[in-house]
Parts: C-alpha cells; sequence; structure tokens
C-alpha cells in the first residue's frame, strides 16, 4: 500500500505544478494595464477634461461608425472607367477574413454615404437603413461586422466612450453627500453620454469653450436630455441640494464604457416572434412589477426597466432582423425612433436617443411594405441599399474559398476548379441573358469577370450592367453552394479527393428539393447552365492538358512575343529584326496564320485581329498597365493550341483509353502529370483522372492527340 501511494502523491504534485504553470502563463499574458484603461472612473471635471483634449468621445452613433470604418483605410478602384471606394474594413482582417465580404464595393459605397452624411447631420441620421436583397446574400453579415467592428473599437483610445453613474443617498439622511450614508453605484440604464448632465441652457455655451481650438470636423453636437431614471435622480438630488448643481454631480461618477451585444451595452438586436408573442416593450422597456408596492407607482422610474432593445442599443447601434417581418405596432416604434430620435416607454414621456437603426429584409417582404398605403411614413423614412448576390466569378470563388480550402480541409484534397465550378454555376444563374444575340451568358460572365473579348469595350460591358439592372437580385445563393460542397466532402464515393463533377452532380441532385424553386421553367434553365458549367471545365481540362504536354509558361510567353512583335510591324508596315541573323525581314505571315487559325480567324479577317490586339495593347499602355495575353480569351487559346500541335506528337494520350500503354509512353505520361501536379494543383489521384477523362475526349476524336 505504501510503494502504491508515492507514485499517486508524486503525480498529485505534478498536476499541482502543471496547474500552477498555466495559471501563471495566463497571468503573465493578461495585460491589466489595458484592464485599467477599459475600466478607467474619474470625476465629471475628469471628463471634461477629455473631452477637451478629444471632443470625439462624444459624438453621435452615426459619426462613431463612420470613424470607425475610415479608420481601417481606403482604396480607389477603377471598374469600367467608374472610380469606386474599396473600404477595407469589409476585409475582416480582424479574425482572418471569417466575414469578408466580397463583390459588393458600389453597395458598400453607397452605404458608407449614408453614413457620411448622417455623420454630418445632413439628414440620412433621422432615417432608417434598410439592407434589402436576396436571401443568403450577407446582409446579415454586414450587420454582424459593424457590431463586431463598433465593439473592438470601443477598446481602443480612439474610439473610447464614457458614460455615468448615481451614487443616491438614502431618505432622511443629511445634506452634506460626503457624510451621508449611500447606496450601491446605479448605472445610467441608457449609457448616456456625462454631458447630458450640463444644464440644456447653458450646455452649448460649454461644449464651444471645451471645442476651442479644434478643427471644424471635430466641433461635437450633443442632442437630447437626460432619460426618466437619471431625471428622476437629477430631480431629487437638485431638491436636497436647493439647486446647488455642484453638489448634485458630487454624486456623480463617470465610467469608460466599452460596447457589447452579449452584455446588451450599446448594440440592440430585434428578432420577429410569433405574433402572440410579440410586445413592443421588448423595444421600450417594461414595469417592474415587484418595485411597484415599493415605490407605490408605475409611473415612478425606479419601478421601471429601462432595458428594451432601444434602450440598451443607446449610443451605438439597433439591428432589426427581418424588419418587415414585425407586427404594424413594432413599426409605430420606429418612426419616432428614426425621425426624432425618440422613443415612448410606457407610462413615461418621449425619452431621447442616439443610435444607428439598420434592418434587413428580403424583398417579397419589401413589395408587401410597397403595396401598404398605411405604411407610407415609414417608406418615407426608410433608405434602401440593395445587396444583390455577387455577378463577378472571382468574388463569389473568394467566398467558398474562405470555407472549402486545404489550410481548413486536411483530410480531402479538391481538385482544380471544384469551386470554381460550382462558382460559375452560381453567378450564371444570376445574370440576365444578354439581349445581344452573338453574345452568349457565359461569355457575358467573362466579360463581367475582366476577360476580353473582340468587339467588346469596357462602355459595352457598362451598358450590358445598366440594361440588366436586377442582375443579382435573383439566381442561386451561396448557401445552397456551400449545402451541396458540404454534402460532396462528407460522401465516401471517393478516396481522398473531391472533383468538380462530384460538386456538380450535388447541384444537379438538389435542385429536385429546392425549397425556393417551384417553377419548371427556371428549373430547366438552371439544368441548362449546369451543361454549360459541365462543358467549360471540359475546355478547361483539356486546356491544361494541352498545356502540360506543351512545357511551361515561358514557351507560351516567347511564341507570344513573337506574335507581338511579328503583328506591330504588319499593323505599322515595318520589318521585324531576325534575332539571330540581325536582319531585317518581312513578318512572318505563316507563324501569324499557324496561331490565328486555331481561333477560326478568317484570312479576310486577320487584319481585323491584328489591330484589335494592337488597339488593346495601346489602350493599356495609355492607362499604364502592362499587356498580359491572358486576359485576351482568344489569343491566349490561339497560343496553347499552337504550342500543343507543336509538340503533341511527343505523347498519345489516347493509348490510355485502351489501358495498354508501354513503358515510354507511360513516362511521358508520368512527366505531364508531374507537370499537373505542379504547375495546377492536382494531386495523383485527380491528375490521374483528369488525364484519362481527358484522353476519352481524345478518342471521341474532339482533337488529335
Amino acid at each position: 500500500m505504501t510503494t502504491s501511494s508515492k507514485p499517486q502523491n508524486t503525480s498529485s504534485k505534478e498536476e499541482e505544478k502543471r496547474t500552477e504553470s498555466f495559471i501563471s502563463l495566463i497571468g503573465d499574458k493578461h495585460d491589466v494595464s489595458f484592464f485599467k484603461e477599459q475600466y478607467w472612473e474619474g470625476s465629471l471635471e475628469d471628463y471634461f477634461e477629455i473631452v477637451r483634449k478629444n471632443p470625439k468621445v462624444a459624438r453621435s452613433a452615426f459619426q462613431r461608425i463612420y470613424d470607425m470604418i475610415m479608420s481601417y483605410g481606403t482604396e480607389d478602384i477603377i471598374e469600367q472607367k467608374e472610380k469606386y471606394t474599396r473600404y477595407k474594413f469589409f476585409d475582416d482582417e480582424r479574425t482572418d477574413g471569417e466575414d469578408a465580404i466580397f463583390g459588393l464595393d458600389k453597395s458598400l459605397m453607397k452605404l458608407l454615404n449614408i453614413f457620411k452624411s448622417a455623420a454630418n447631420r445632413y439628414g440620412t441620421e433621422k432615417r432608417v437603413l434598410l439592407l434589402h436583397g436576396p436571401v443568403g446574400g450577407c446582409k446579415s453579415t454586414i450587420v454582424r461586422l459593424l457590431k463586431k467592428g463598433l465593439e473592438e473599437y470601443s477598446r481602443t483610445e480612439e474610439g473610447a466612450l464614457y458614460t455615468f453613474s448615481w451614487n443616491m443617498p438614502d431618505e432622511g439622511e443629511v445634506k452634506d453627500a460626503g457624510s451621508s450614508k449611500t447606496i450601491e453605484w446605479m448605472d445610467c440604464p441608457m449609457h448616456e453620454d456625462p454631458l447630458h448632465l450640463v444644464p440644456p441652457n447653458i450646455r452649448n455655451d460649454i461644449i464651444r469653450e471645451l471645442t476651442k481650438g479644434h478643427k471644424e470636423e471635430d466641433k461635437i453636437v450633443v442632442e437630447g436630455n437626460l432619460c426618466p431614471s437619471c431625471r428622476q435622480n437629477y430631480r431629487e438630488l437638485m431638491k436636497k441640494y436647493k439647486g446647488d448643481w455642484t453638489k448634485v454631480i458630487s454624486h456623480i461618477k463617470v465610467r469608460r464604457m466599452t460596447l457589447s451585444e452579449k452584455d446588451r451595452i450599446g448594440i440592440g438586436t430585434f428578432q420577429p416572434k410569433d405574433e402572440k408573442n410579440q410586445d413592443s416593450t421588448e423595444l421600450t422597456g417594461d414595469i417592474n412589477y415587484r418595485k411597484i408596492a415599493e415605490y407605490g407607482s408605475e409611473s415612478d422610474p425606479r419601478a421601471f426597466n429601462f432595458d428594451g432593445e432601444f434602450n440598451i442599443a443607446n449610443r451605438g447601434l439597433i439591428e432589426f432582423i427581418e424588419v418587415l417581418k414585425l407586427d404594424v405596432a413594432f413599426l409605430y416604434d420606429l418612426l419616432g425612433a428614426s425621425q426624432e430620435h425618440k422613443i415612448k416607454p410606457k407610462k413615461f414621456a418621449q425619452t431621447d436617443i442616439d443610435e444607428v437603426i439598420i434592418g434587413h429584409t428580403n424583398e417579397p417582404e419589401y413589395k408587401k411594405l410597397q403595396n401598404n398605403e398605411y405604411m407610407e411614413a415609414l417608406r418615407d423614412r426608410t433608405v434602401k441599399i440593395d445587396i444583390p448576390y455577387v455577378t463577378i466569378l472571382e468574388d463569389e470563388i473568394k467566398i467558398y474559398k474562405k470555407d472549402y480550402n486545404q489550410d481548413k480541409i486536411k483530410a480531402e484534397h479538391i481538385a482544380p476548379h471544384t469551386i470554381e465550378m460550382a462558382a460559375m454555376w452560381a453567378v450564371l444563374t444570376r445574370l440576365e441573358d444578354p439581349k445581344d444575340a452573338k453574345l452568349t451568358l457565359l461569355q457575358k460572365l467573362k466579360l463581367y469577370n475582366g476577360k476580353t473579348l473582340p468587339g467588346f469595350t469596357e462602355d459595352n460591358i457598362k451598358e450590358l450592367k445598366q440594361e440588366a439592372s436586377r442582375e443579382g437580385m435573383t439566381g442561386i445563393s451561396p448557401r445552397y453552394i456551400q449545402d451541396k460542397v458540404s454534402n460532396a466532402l462528407v460522401k465516401d464515393v471517393h478516396e481522398g479527393c473531391m472533383n468538380p463533377f462530384m460538386v456538380l452532380n450535388e447541384l444537379e441532385n438538389g435542385l429536385e428539393h429546392h425549397s425556393l424553386i417551384s417553377d419548371e421553367e427556371q428549373k430547366k434553365r438552371f439544368m441548362d447552365l449546369l451543361a454549360v458549367v459541365k462543358e467549360e471545365y471540359e475546355d478547361i481540362t483539356k486546356n491544361e492538358v494541352q498545356r502540360a504536354i506543351s512545357a511551361d509558361e515561358e514557351s507560351i510567353k516567347k511564341l507570344c512575343a513573337n506574335y507581338v512583335d511579328n503583328i506591330k510591324a504588319y499593323t505599322q508596315k515595318e520589318k521585324v529584326k531576325n534575332k539571330y541573323t540581325g536582319q531585317y525581314e518581312e513578318p512572318d505571315e505563316r507563324l501569324m496564320r499557324s496561331i490565328e487559325e486555331k481561333i477560326d480567324i478568317p484570312d479576310s479577317r486577320k487584319d481585323d485581329f491584328r489591330r484589335e490586339i494592337m488597339n488593346y495593347i495601346g489602350a493599356l499602355a495609355i492607362e499604364g498597365k502592362t499587356f498580359d495575353f491572358t486576359t485576351n480569351e482568344r489569343l491566349h487559346k490561339a497560343l496553347e493550341l499552337k504550342l500543343f500541335e507543336d509538340q503533341k506528337d511527343t505523347i498519345k494520350l489516347t493509348s490510355l483509353v485502351s489501358r495498354v500503354v508501354d513503358k515510354e509512353t507511360q513516362e511521358k505520361i508520368d512527366v505531364v502529370k508531374g507537370r499537373m501536379i505542379k504547375n495546377f494543383g492536382y494531386c495523383e489521384i485527380c491528375a490521374t483522372d483528369v488525364l484519362n477523362f481527358v484522353a476519352s475526349i481524345f478518342a471521341r476524336g474532339d482533337i488529335k492527340a
């Protein structure tokens, strides 16, 4: 017994030491100074000094949100000759892009313009902001980012804000506040700015003194008065000290506050419930019936809980989830809250609030609002910001790669183009068929994605977008794509590698049971678009195998440079210098035609094609950009096909179909497979699958290998 107890005691001591070491480690990492900053306390005089040094601590809720977003920086982008501002805040680098938003720069710029206008008190601060768009279009993500951003910003020195607490004497105590027996500190239930304690008749004069010497844009305007609870305390103390304001504020403690949705401080969220259970007191607070017996009246602020969503969101933001699904009685509360910045708690006078009211809704509910003549007042107080689906393929791919990438999914390899093909189908469902019969929907998608097509300039792309103003408001939701990619990942039909066909099959099978697709014509359209995507995937894989056979990018770049030199000389009626002989020779017509014929450019149109390429290169040079052949889809394809033709005889892929491969051919196939893995991101499994897939296409006679 004795022998066995010793190891247990030793083990117990080791566990204690290990626990102590963890506690010490946490203690060392815990920033006590940061904690002290967050929980700063002082007098009203101390707060005046803080305002004098930095008036922004007393700015409005709209000003705070606007400054918070701008603090992350911006960058200008040019799209179809129009300048847009991209706000880095929405990249969400704080959480490694967990809630990053892609492809909505235009919508976000409109939202920021509203915040800027409201921050300057141009009128939009008196409006309800309504994010409107299809399901799964990241409306709630935008609001979640704003709420997270506000919480973090309020913890910084730049985003600091303050409120106050009361220290009320017991009834019947002596006048001297210093010797009276006191109860615990009572926080202002609505987290008001301490400047509300300054009497309204002299407040503007005090603020002018506090902000003297600061820039005009740093000047502050403090509106509103004390909430009913603080007003009651203020009134009692003014009576007690016979109007001596200096003694009244001796009962005040100013403290720094941190906005927090979980703690219900400065950030509120309201979600519709069953109509029978909805109660407007959830927005404006309710009577505390236990305290009525103590204070004798329902209209005594001490017998009322000012903890409705409007109350607790003061100084920050309130989110209305599916706002237009609210009962009409709730929507009336929004009228005064938005226009007058006042709410009406039960049994009390109108109470001032300072908060951003933002809601989001889908299109069916918004149409109901438009058709409801009784809600004209709300429509008039609403600013609608459309949040459509993404219509640019590159941005749609980024949405899915946040969740489906090799860093997050280590057990499965995701074959190249798997996410791209799913994203391509999603974007195609959102685009409207072009009016130009010569342009296919897939070509339109590629134009939007930055590719060039003959006869289409940036002005033409701008016109395409203008003629389809509702693009992105309908189509397949990103959630559907995410669900089907997840299904494909967990199925046991693949051996450690998920390829595009697995996902495309999931997307197709899911259409039969899609809850939002009841129209057979729409379902057929979506199925047809899946066929378009599969055909595009065939072209991509054939192209990659061709490139793998045709060696590396350097060979294509050299061929491209040679072609450009020749067409430049041809269009300008000059000669080309032979790099080997140093002699000037006529442009190599045979080389130029061998490339152009690969994309069916007839001899009668060769001059037009060559001038088109030169004009494109010249336009890029004027804009200070460098020509990249990969952005011109037709030229890129022609160069690859030419290079493939020059080298295709070195390998016979069709031998894979017969399963009879000699040693020499197998070695060459292994070289191609190695290039697929190295250059295009394939693994052993999907590289083999793609080579077999393309070999079967070659065997059909689509391309001679």
